[in-house]
């Protein structure tokens, strides 16, 4: 019987079947937090959930299935889009259980099983891009590599914060630098909590913890504001008015080209001031933690904007 030459592939079998190829599962949507859900989604669960019909759940029966109170439904019907400003409700109230597999689970229970059928493929596309996207951000490197130079680097840029490489071959980069005075210390805590330790995984860069001593603050804070940071958090409250380090970070930041301002520096005010809101910075929005009405969303809306882009 001839038999194959040794080191040559005999090819698959005539009569045999080709290997099936492996299907990728589909995600946990219960592990999906409603961010996921872009607004073409949400704007198309409005307009099943918006109109008021005896015949079908509407937005306030999704509204009492999430726990709201009357108040609460009566406040929400003054809003033009109610389904949507519930569900940005419901994701401050719990950021851990507001998921789309939840969502979901609710719209099966008021038997909104049109919406189900309507939405599936859009959902399920929203929420595979999400978890993408959030596979790319862990998949990058923490320390982002220098572009190597004959030139000489200089010792006081070589390793300036605790996870730079000491010989300069590696630079670590943050999300944002967090402008701060040491009474408000405990506040930036805080800060790192709700945003490094929460589902946001943000990467503050805060002085008194990041940055190595024995460096002239000056050069390095201009250093890690222009290159290292992508956005600047500055914590205003009557302390941060006498700090001169402040002073000189805010003036620093405002002063970058017109390209480097689109890194947004976000004004947050942390507590009641008796002095002035300081000048140069009144046009521009600021996330405001004394404001007991807007404070649950505080945190949530600090977050998005240093999350995008």
């Amino acid at each position: 019987m001839a038999t194959a030459p040794v080191g040559r592939d005999p090819g698959p079998d005539p009569g045999s079947s080709p290997s099936p190829v492996p299907v990728p599962s589909p995600p946990d949507l219960h592990a999906v937090p409603m961010v996921a859900l872009n607004y073409r989604v949400r704007r198309r669960l409005g307009l099943y959930l918006n109109p008021r019909a005896a015949a079908a759940a509407d937005w306030t029966a999704l509204a009492e299935e999430l726990g709201c109170e009357y108040l609460e439904i009566r406040r929400l019907e003054a809003q033009p889009d109610p389904t949507a400003a519930l569900l940005e409700d419901w994701q401050c109230r719990c950021p851990g259980g507001a998921t789309v597999g939840r969502l979901l689970d609710l719209l099966r229970r008021l038997d909104r099983h049109d919406v189900l059928l309507d939405l599936a493929d859009s959902v399920e596309e929203d929420c595979k891009k999400y978890l993408q996207r959030k596979q790319e951000q862990a998949d990058q490197p923490l320390q982002v590599p220098a572009v190597d130079s004959s030139m000489p680097k200089t010792s006081e840029l070589m390793g300036i914060t605790t996870r730079d490489d000491p010989y300069g071959n590696g630079t670590e980069m943050f999300d944002a630098f967090i402008c701060y005075c040491q009474k408000d210390l405990q506040f930036v805590q805080e800060m790192i909590r709700e945003l490094e330790q929460t589902e946001f995984k943000l990467k503050l860069c805060v002085f008194d913890r990041d940055v190595l001593p024995g460096t002239c603050v000056w050069s390095i804070s201009g250093e890690l504001i222009e290159r290292r940071c992508r956005r600047m958090v500055v914590v205003i409250s009557d302390d941060y008015l006498e700090s001169k380090e402040c002073d000189f970070q805010t003036k620093f930041a405002l002063s970058l080209s017109p390209g480097a301002r689109l890194k947004r520096l976000i004004p947050v005010k942390c507590k009641t001031m008796k002095n002035e809101f300081p000048s140069i910075l009144r046009f521009i929005t600021i996330c405001d933690y004394t404001n007991p009405c807007t404070k649950k969303w505080f945190w949530m809306r600090l977050a998005k904007s240093l999350l995008l882009p």
